[in-house]
């Protein structure tokens, strides 16, 4: 079963590497979507995939890359978006 998840991380997300980190977590479950920084310092992640793959990434949200601090996650299963691929957006 798909499943489609957006994700919120609060912490030390930006400036860390954390977006390549999810790109390639992301790449290797085979998930599509994409990360981006706001404007708030969160990152949000969209990840769409087979339910036990995106549930996988988002652990790799909740624990964080080697240099980031995680102090939250908050997330929330969305519509299908149909993704091709998994893309870092860069504002």
């Amino acid at each position: 079963m798909l499943k489609t998840f957006r994700i919120y991380i609060t912490g030390t997300v930006q400036g860390v590497f954390f977006r390549d980190y999810i790109k390639e977590k992301a790449d290797s479950l085979h998930v599509r979507g994409y990360v981006r920084n706001l404007e708030d310092k969160r990152v949000e992640v969209v990840a769409e995939g087979k339910n036990e793959n995106v549930k996988v990434l988002l652990e790799y949200c909740k624990n964080g890359s080697p240099h980031s601090k995680i102090k939250q996650v908050d997330f929330e299963e969305i519509r299908h978006q149909d993704f091709k691929d998994f893309k870092v957006i860069k504002i």
